[in-house]
């Protein structure tokens, strides 16, 4: 079974599918509502699986007429994806960021699943058993070469 936080964001995901602009604006109080929960729940979600590393742009405006907008950022065009790779890893990238960016490309459906997993088991901290900052800078090498030979047809 599903919990809550993966419910939400499938919801979210969705309406961000069928939105014509890729941009939606809730309201926390109204979301919560809908799925039973306490608006910090949607706080969490949006944090968390919402991220620029992820593709999304979120913003917020507080207060009574307050709300949420999220939109999904999209990968620049084939030919420039070295260059957003370089920018994005550049010369050291901690697991957080490099999960991001296999996340980004996968929901882009540059890379398969597959692909991605193996991806994050490749730089993951428990295979590159290094001290930082060496272990941020192989993790940066392994990624951007890997990635450039998977996308580069």
């Amino acid at each position: 079974m599903r919990n809550i936080s993966d419910l939400i964001e499938q919801y979210l995901k969705l309406m961000l599918q069928d939105s014509p602009g890729g941009a939606v604006e809730i309201q926390r109080n109204d979301l919560a509502d809908k799925f039973s929960c306490v608006p910090s729940q949607i706080n969490y979600v949006i944090s968390t699986r919402f991220t620029m590393e992820k593709g999304y742009m979120v913003e917020s405006k507080r207060g009574g007429g307050g709300y949420i907008r999220i939109q999904r950022v999209d990968l620049p065009a084939l030919k420039a994806i070295q260059f957003h790779i370089e920018e994005t890893v550049g010369e050291c990238v901690d697991q957080g960021a490099a999960e991001g960016l296999i996340y980004q490309l996968e929901e882009a459906n540059l890379i398969t699943k597959r692909e991605g997993n193996l991806l994050r088991a490749a730089v993951h901290r428990d295979t590159i058993t290094l001290k930082l900052p060496l272990r941020d800078e192989i993790r940066a090498r392994l990624l951007r070469s890997m990635l450039i030979s998977l996308l580069v047809k």
